[in-house]
């Protein structure tokens, strides 16, 4: 529970930051890290039918999606430097962060 306590705290300040960076720069034009095509490429190779717009829990924290999702994330040590952090989702795009509409993963 303090690991994930740990995470939370650290995904929400990111997540502070990165609001911050997508508010101001059109998004078609923003990128996180040097690798994002590839990770983006990569994303949809693994996980073709995930709907990023609409999240269901289940695809992201259930024993098989955990089994995807590890395999996927260890793919860029060393490339991103925080890739095995958790972050904070949206499970509804259209929506607005809150806490009812957020999911930490």
């Amino acid at each position: 529970p303090r690991v994930e306590l740990a995470w939370a705290i650290k995904a929400h300040q990111h997540a502070q930051v990165y609001f911050n960076l997508i508010s101001s720069v059109e998004p078609k034009f923003l990128k996180l890290t040097q690798v994002d095509d590839l990770i983006y490429r990569e994303f949809r190779e693994v996980f073709r039918e995930l709907r990023v717009d609409l999240l269901n829990p289940e695809e992201l924290k259930s024993e098989p999606a955990k089994a995807k999702w590890r395999p996927f994330c260890l793919r860029f040590e060393g490339l991103v430097e925080d890739f095995n952090f958790g972050t904070l989702l949206r499970l509804d795009s259209r929506q607005e962060y809150s806490e009812e509409n957020t999911i930490f993963g």
